[in-house]
């Protein structure tokens, strides 16, 4: 972030803060309407720079986003929401995407830069796509577990399943491991269909044809770890 930048968000946060002492009723960190609105900001921000890097790696290689679509099978409109972080990547697009992009899919999701990282359970980094109506739609959202580690072998994330109807099977290199948290799962591989609940594990090649939601009307947690 550039001097500037941090001086304009330095002074946006103060404002804040200062506002709050005001009014003496709710401070800046116990109003949870303003602890929402930052936090949603982080994220676009983040979906900001994550889209840039993914454009700027796609014209370093010479794609067109139409190129790249015919490449992926992931539509170009899509692919231009993305990098206008406007939008998120179901996981198996991503792998997709960074085949496509020469990329590792580590680099995708984040650059670590850390010999080992320990994430606390409010530092998670989320992925989703902003607006209720939106994410509904999508299916799921994400949150790394490990963003910061280098040279990630592996992408652990919290999976939260939302009832969809509208999700595709898939395939793609590597394999996949997922340990179902909260609610239930339908995981269906090749001409297998099996309903999982809380305990329940499922570990498959991704080569396989494969699709996994929500069971129901419910949303399910899941923890799922990608090997690409």
């Amino acid at each position: 972030m550039s001097e500037e930048k941090k001086e304009t968000a330095y002074e946006d946060l103060r404002k804040a803060v200062d506002a709050y002492g005001e009014h003496g009723e709710e401070d800046f960190l116990t109003d949870s309407e303003a602890l929402a609105d930052a936090k949603a900001l982080a994220e676009q921000e983040a979906a900001v720079s994550h889209g840039h890097r993914l454009r700027a790696t796609r014209e370093s290689r010479g794609f067109t986003l139409q190129e790249l679509a015919e490449k992926t099978g992931i539509p170009a409109d899509l692919l231009g929401q993305v990098e206008a972080g406007e939008s998120i990547l179901p996981l198996g697009q991503l792998i997709k995407l960074s085949k496509a992009l020469a990329m590792r899919m580590a680099d995708v999701i984040s650059e670590g830069d850390q010999p080992f990282t320990i994430v606390r359970s409010h530092q998670r980094r989320r992925f989703a796509r902003f607006g209720k109506a939106r994410q509904a739609n999508h299916g799921y959202e994400y949150e790394a577990l490990a963003a910061n580690k280098k040279d990630r072998r592996m992408e652990p994330f919290i999976v939260t399943l939302q009832p969809a109807s509208s999700d595709e099977p898939s395939t793609h290199d590597g394999q996949e491991f997922i340990y179902v948290l909260e609610g239930e799962m339908e995981a269906l591989v090749d001409d297998t269909r099996e309903v999982l609940g809380p305990g329940d594990a499922i570990y498959y090649d991704s080569t396989s044809m494969h699709l996994v939601r929500a069971h129901g009307n419910k949303p399910a947690r899941i923890l799922a770890v990608l090997i690409s």
